[in-house]
């Protein structure tokens, strides 16, 4: 399993509310025994842009051509989401 690291933003509230979301998803992985592996936004962009500092629509642009897809890929958390299994296949050492 493969999720993106926490990331410091300026609104408290959203920070609080994604902790959230992360716990959750990281204890439905560890109770299904998955290994977590946790990648930075700058690594996530970089494996699939080449640049860390790609925008959303840079990596959702890749992500469409990474995976040869003809239609656009209808929402950005989803390019985001595929960025990140892509990320993760790029850079982990499973087998």
């Amino acid at each position: 399993m493969s999720i993106e690291e926490a990331f410091y933003g300026k609104n408290a509230s959203t920070a609080l509310k994604m902790g959230h979301v992360r716990g959750a998803a990281m204890v439905a992985g560890k109770r299904c025994q998955l290994k977590i592996a946790e990648y930075s936004a700058r690594k996530i962009k970089s494996s699939v842009t080449g640049n860390g500092a790609a925008d959303k629509e840079q990596v959702r642009f890749m992500v469409q051509r990474l995976l040869n897809l003809k239609d656009k890929i209808s929402s950005l958390d989803a390019s985001d989401a595929l960025a990140i299994a892509i990320c993760h296949g790029l850079n982990s050492k499973w087998k």
